[in-house]
């Protein structure tokens, strides 16, 4: 039976979807690495969530949704854990049984599997050490199960992550796929196309003000709403 391209897991980052960035429309940094490799796409992220949620409904989906559940993959992807380290509840053995159940089920499917880790400066308020521990599991668990690993940590730039500085822009999706695509081709796949050559659009002075000045607004919303969120966190702490 041949294989049917890439499979993918995760959270909102991987499902994509959102504004366009000059035209250029939003679509999963997963969808953008089957496209540089020139194979079909299936896709069973969901916004919010979870290694848990992975490990169970997402997993499930595939299971009852697809209509070849028993078919092999080109490459397995999955990149969760942005919303585990965000949550109060962060559980590290919980989402490290989480993750080793999901890489299991993917080892089944696809030879080639890649695991991402979660940028440092990520959201705000900023998650802290929970980050480097859960990039800890994720790179854990991918050696013990033979996957890729596409490092993220310094991951970041204005034009590549919205105002939330957790959702990739447009291009931010981009970036993360030729990365993604570089440790592919690094691992001895052949890439038939840079994710940068299938797209095309155009800038002006006021359209690159015009975005500059949403984007200020937007942080501005976002680090009040930290500031704020920090205070309460403070004055719990002393009461």
């Amino acid at each position: 039976m041949p294989c049917l391209g890439v499979l993918a897991f995760g959270d909102s980052i991987t499902h994509g979807g959102g504004e366009l960035q000059w035209g250029v429309a939003l679509q999963s940094w997963a969808l953008w690495v089957a496209r540089g490799l020139g194979v079909p796409y299936t896709g069973f992220a969901t916004d919010g969530a979870t290694a848990h949620d992975v490990a169970t409904r997402q997993l499930a989906a595939f299971a009852t949704r697809s209509a070849t559940p028993d078919a092999a993959y080109d490459l397995g992807c999955l990149y969760v854990g942005v919303n585990d380290v965000r949550a109060p509840d962060w559980d590290p053995a919980a989402f490290a049984r989480d993750l080793d159940a999901v890489h299991t089920a993917l080892a089944a499917r696809a030879p080639r599997r890649l695991a991402v880790t979660i940028p440092r400066d990520m959201g705000r308020p900023r998650a802290g050490a929970k980050v480097e521990e859960a990039n800890a599991i994720i790179e854990r668990l991918a050696r013990r199960h033979g996957a890729l690993v596409v490092d993220l940590r310094g991951f970041g730039a204005r034009n590549l992550l919205m105002a939330d500085h957790v959702h990739p822009t447009a291009f931010g999706q981009i970036a993360i796929a030729r990365r993604a695509l570089a440790v592919l081709a690094a691992d001895g796949i052949e890439v038939r196309a840079d994710p940068r050559a299938l797209i095309a659009y155009e800038t002006t002075p006021w359209r690159r003000l015009r975005g500059d000045a949403t984007y200020a607004y937007r942080r501005a919303k976002v680090s009040a709403r930290a500031a704020a969120l920090a205070v309460r966190a403070r004055a719990a702490g002393r009461s």
